[in-house]
């Protein structure tokens, strides 16, 4: 059976419900700002009752493929870095504000292309400054 579009009225199931509120949420993540793994988890875990970090790291790291199809049709990124990404993965970090690893020097010039503060080596995101929390809502 092939994957469901994002805009089916069609119930998703448990795992494609987690993964379509995580993909919601990076979407948001306005042009020179940060989430982390954690902060994701914690919000769409207070909606869901489910989920953390290693979970939105696994839906990240499918966003592309496995989860493609919960992003909506003629989405894109808002921002300098609009490459034909419809998430903005590269606005998602761990705890000390560090990129994927496998990814580090694309998050880090995309994020830099957008003004996002970095650590004074440049390697890490400065999340006291660039941390985003959504508004209520």
């Amino acid at each position: 059976m092939p994957p469901r579009a994002a805009t089916s009225d069609e119930p998703l199931d448990a795992p494609d419900e987690y993964a379509a509120a995580v993909l919601a949420l990076v979407r948001r993540i306005p042009s020179g700002r940060a989430m982390t793994y954690g902060l994701i988890a914690e919000i769409v875990g207070e909606r869901l009752g489910r989920g953390g970090p290693r979970q939105v790291g696994n839906v990240m790291a499918g966003s592309g493929d496995r989860y493609a199809h919960l992003v909506p049709d003629g989405a894109a990124v808002v921002g300098p870095v609009q490459d034909n990404h419809p998430v903005p993965w590269w606005r998602v970090v761990n705890a000390s504000g560090a990129p994927p690893a496998r990814h580090v020097t694309a998050a880090l010039d995309a994020l830099r292309a957008e003004g996002c503060p970095l650590s004074r080596d440049g390697r890490r995101v400065d999340l006291r400054r660039a941390v985003w929390f959504p508004e209520d809502g």
